[in-house]
């Protein structure tokens, strides 16, 4: 990945588009902004495919984060708090709960970030 220098912050060009990144989102995405949209998709990505494979009927998804910064340590991420809103037919919380598991197990982002921002998750059934 190449990333270009603009009069504020930086863009690069993917095949999907271009994406521009600055600290002051008037000029584009923020840094942590991109990190947690990372994370929550990552993980109801993965979500989605463990659900596929228990073969449970998901209709859809819905990821709420909540995010935790440190000011005094540079702004940091501390916690991100993940809800999932899922809506299907013959939902079973315990294999929901189980899905949620090996999905934070199977998440790249997530455990790219195990031990430096604590990943919370929950979940309800619409």
């Amino acid at each position: 990945m190449d990333f270009i220098m603009k009069d504020i912050g930086f863009y690069t060009h993917f095949p999907y588009g271009k994406l521009d990144i600055a600290g002051d989102e008037e000029y584009g995405f923020r840094p942590y902004q991109l990190m947690v949209s990372s994370i929550a998709v990552c993980s109801g990505g993965v979500l989605r495919n463990v659900l596929e494979k228990m073969r449970l009927e998901i209709e859809d998804i819905h990821i709420h984060a909540d995010v935790k910064r440190i000011e005094e340590e540079a702004n940091r991420l501390e916690k991100i708090h993940l809800h999932f809103q899922i809506k299907g037919l013959h939902l079973e919380e315990k294999k929901i709960e189980k899905a949620l598991q090996l999905a934070q197990k199977n998440c790249p982002m997530v455990q790219s970030v195990k031990g430096s921002i604590i990943i919370e998750e929950s979940f309800e059934l619409i």
